[in-house]
C-alpha cells in the first residue's frame, strides 16, 4: 500500500505592526493547515492584532512599549527570547515571515526568526514591503539593510513597495483605506503562494520553483494575484494582472529574467483559457524564464485564479535610493582601490623626510668658545637679523575627544600633530 503524502504544515508569523495588521487581513482567508502566530513587542498594538496566537518579544527588555523604530532594538528583543520562538517554529514544513521595513521591529527581528525557523528544519518565504517615499532617507537604507540581512537567512524574499500602492487610490482615499489595500495585497499573495505550494496541480509547481525564481540576492522579486468569473475570466484576469500596481502595470515582467505563473480554476477550466492567460504573458516577457503550473480546484466554480512571482533583473537595483551626502560633514566615498592602499600601507615604504631636525642645544660658554673657533681670534662684525623663536603652542585639552582610544601606529600617536611627534618648531 503506497504512503499517503504527508500534510504541509505552514506557519505564518507576523512581525511588527505592519506584520500584525496583515495577519488580521489574512484571517478571512481561511486557509488550511496554516498556523498565524503574531510577534511584536508593543503589546498594545499586540492586543489589537486578530491572529489566534500572539506572543510579546522582549518584554523584560521593551516592558511591551516597542522598539520605538530602532532595528538594534528590535534584533534584540528577538534575541531574548530565542527559545520561545524555536518552540512557535517546531513542526513547520514552510514558515511564512510577513513584516514591513524600515522600522524596528521587522527590520531587526524578521532575519533572527528566519535563523531559527532554518534551523528547524523549514523552508522559509518573506514576503516584506517597503518604506514610502515620503517617509524618509532614513527608514530606506534601513529597510534595504534589513532586506538584505533577511536575503542571506531566508529561502525566497519578496519585496513590496508601499509606493506601488498610490497607483489604487486617489486624493479622497483615507490613510486607512490605503494601508488596508496594502494590508490586502499582502494576504492575497500569501494566500495565493500557499495554495500553489500545498495543492497538488496537473503541472506542479515545488519550493524549489520558487526559490529559483527569487533567491538571488542581486534581484528584487515582485507578485500579484488575479480573480476572474464568468465566461470572460481569462480575458478579465489577463487585464488585471497588466494592470496590477505590484507589477508596474506589466513592466516589470519586461524587465524579469525569472517568472512563476500559477493557475487554479475548477474541472471546467479549458486549455484554451490556459493557452490565452499564458500567451499574454509571454509576449511581456520574451527574454525571461518562465515556469509554469496548474492546479484545480473544486471551490473555484465559475472563477479562475492567477498567481504570477516576477524576478528583476541586476539593474533594476540602480532603483535603490542612495543617501543623500551630509553636508555639515561631507564624507568622501572610499573606493576599493582606497581601501587596497590604507590595508597595505604597512608594506608601503615612506620617503626619506625633507625637513632637517633641529639643531642639539648648546651652552653659552660653548657657543662662545665656537665662535672664537671659527673667527680665528678676530671678531667678526655682526648685522642686524630678526631672531627666530619658538611659538609657546601646547595641547590643553582634546575636547570631546579626551576619552577615545588614540590611534596608534608602529608605536606612534597620530592624534597628535606631527610637527610635536617629531620635534619640529614651527617659524
Amino acid at each position: 500500500m503506497e504512503n499517503s503524502p504527508e500534510k504541509t504544515s505552514i506557519k505564518i508569523f507576523g512581525i511588527g505592526g505592519a506584520g500584525c495588521n496583515a495577519l488580521n487581513a489574512l484571517v478571512s482567508e481561511n486557509l488550511t493547515n496554516a498556523s498565524l502566530i503574531a510577534l511584536n513587542p508593543d503589546a498594545q498594538s499586540l492586543d489589537r492584532c486578530l491572529a489566534p496566537e500572539k506572543f510579546c518579544l522582549g518584554a523584560n527588555l521593551t516592558h511591551g512599549l516597542g522598539v520605538g523604530g530602532d532595528p538594534e532594538l528590535g534584533r534584540e528583543s528577538a534575541e531574548a527570547d530565542l527559545e520561545s520562538l524555536r518552540e512557535f517554529c517546531e513542526g513547520a514544513k514552510i514558515v511564512f515571515i510577513i513584516c514591513g521595513l524600515g522600522g524596528g521591529t521587522g527590520t531587526g527581528a524578521s532575519s533572527v526568526v528566519a535563523r531559527l525557523a532554518k534551523e528547524s528544519g523549514a523552508l522559509v518565504l518573506g514576503i516584506v514591503t517597503t518604506p514610502f517615499d515620503f517617509e524618509g532617507g532614513r527608514r530606506q537604507r534601513q529597510a534595504q539593510l534589513g532586506l538584505q540581512q533577511l536575503k542571506s537567512v531566508a529561502d525566497a524574499v519578496i519585496s513590496l513597495p508601499n509606493q506601488n500602492v498610490f497607483q489604487l487610490i486617489d486624493e479622497k482615499t483615507t490613510a486607512v483605506e490605503a494601508f488596508k489595500i496594502a494590508n490586502q495585497f499582502l494576504a492575497q499573495g500569501v494566500s495565493g503562494i500557499s495554495r500553489l505550494l500545498t495543492q497538488t496541480g496537473l503541472i506542479n509547481i515545488d519550493f524549489a520553483d520558487l526559490c529559483s525564481v527569487t533567491r538571488s540576492l542581486g534581484a528584487e522579486s515582485s507578485f500579484a494575484t488575479a480573480h476572474g468569473e464568468g465566461e470572460n475570466r481569462a480575458r478579465e484576469i489577463v487585464e488585471k494582472l497588466f494592470a496590477h500596481p505590484m507589477l508596474e502595470n506589466g513592466d516589470l515582467l519586461e524587465e524579469s529574467d525569472s517568472v512563476l505563473v500559477s493557475l487554479t480554476g475548477s474541472a471546467d477550466l479549458t486549455m484554451a483559457e490556459i493557452n490565452r492567460v499564458m500567451a499574454e504573458i509571454k509576449d511581456h516577457c520574451k527574454s525571461a524564464h518562465v515556469i509554469f503550473g496548474t492546479a484545480i480546484d473544486e471551490t473555484f466554480v465559475n472563477r479562475l485564479s492567477v498567481t504570477i512571482i516576477a524576478s528583476g533583473r541586476k539593474g533594476r537595483e540602480e532603483k535603490i535610493p542612495v543617501p543623500a551626502p551630509n553636508l555639515r560633514n561631507p564624507v568622501a566615498p572610499v573606493s576599493q582601490e582606497t581601501d587596497a592602499q590604507l590595508l597595505n600601507a604597512s608594506s608601503m615604504v615612506r620617503p626619506p623626510s625633507r625637513i632637517n631636525a633641529p639643531a642639539p642645544e648648546m651652552s653659552a660658554e660653548k657657543k662662545e668658545h665656537l665662535l672664537a673657533r671659527q673667527g680665528g681670534g678676530r671678531r667678526r662684525k655682526v648685522t642686524d637679523r630678526a631672531r627666530q623663536s619658538e611659538l609657546p603652542l601646547e595641547i590643553i585639552s582634546k575636547g570631546r575627544f579626551e576619552k577615545s582610544e588614540p590611534t596608534i601606529h608602529r608605536g606612534e600617536d597620530l592624534d597628535l600633530p606631527t610637527y610635536i611627534r617629531r620635534g619640529i618648531p614651527l617659524n
